[in-house]
This record gives structure tokens, sequence and C-alpha cells, in this order.
């Protein structure tokens, strides 16, 4: 078998009354909440997956301002090594009501409500990036190299 790493985005979102943008969707039959998040396409730029995938899973346009970094999970439930490159963004505004399939709705939700569904979250990551932006991380986006389109 071949070991084949994937490559995803993750965005975290926080608004003007400390709460933060969390997807509700359906993974391997259980209702979890997730940041927006999701693979990178082939051919597509790291910084505008996250883009893409935060409008498609919770219809709001947001502009990444800061790297987070990269973190590294290995899910137990399919054994799949993910490589979750992830983001601050400032959200513009919410620009549609439809969602990608699987994604019930998104939320606002402060750290409390997400601590006390800790059992709901898709990854142990999903807290962990929350803190690590609450405890200040922060990488100017240029640590990103990549090609310009």
């Amino acid at each position: 078998m071949t070991w084949t790493p994937h490559a995803t985005v993750a965005v975290i979102v926080e608004d003007d009354h400390g709460r933060f943008l969390l997807v509700e969707e359906l993974s391997h039959g259980q209702v979890v909440l997730n940041q927006p998040a999701g693979h990178v396409e082939e051919g597509e730029r790291i910084l505008d997956a996250a883009q893409r995938e935060t409008l498609e899973e919770t219809g709001w346009e947001v502009v990444p301002e800061h790297f987070l970094g990269v973190y590294t999970y290995k899910a137990p439930a399919n054994g799949v090594t993910y490589y979750r490159f992830c983001f601050s963004a400032r959200a513009l505004g919410r620009v549609t009501d439809e969602l990608d399939d699987g994604i019930i709705a998104a939320h606002w939700l402060t750290p409390g409500e997400i601590r006390s569904q800790a059992d709901k979250l898709r990854s142990p990551l999903v807290m962990q990036c929350i803190e690590d932006y609450r405890n200040g991380r922060r990488f100017p986006l240029d640590v990103i190299v990549e090609p310009q389109t």
C-alpha cells in the first residue's frame, strides 16, 4: 500500500463577539463540528483553497490574514494522514445560503460552547487551532510560497 497524505486547509474566523465560525457536517455517518475546511484541489493555490472551502461550507466570503501553522493528524476512522494548513481570516459577509453537500449548517460559537461539545469535534485539531489562535499564534501569509496565478 502506498502512503498518500492529504493536503487540507482549515480557516479560523472570529467575529466581533469572540465567536468562531464552525460547520456542522456529516462525517462517516456522524454529525460533527469542524472549522470550514477541505482538500486542496490539484493546481489550486493553498490560500485560494482556504477562501473557496469557507465560502462553499458556510456561505461566508473571507480574506485570509495570517497563517497559524501546519497540523498533522492521522484519522483513526480511515488511517489517512492529513496535513492541515490552518489560517485565520476576516469575514467580509455572507454571500450565499447554498452550502456544500454534507454540510448541515454554519454556526457562530463561543470557545465555551465549542468545548462543551468536544465529543462532536471532527478531530482534536478543531480546538487546538482555536486555542493556538487565541494564544496569539500568527505568521505572515508570505511564509506560504506558491506560484502567482
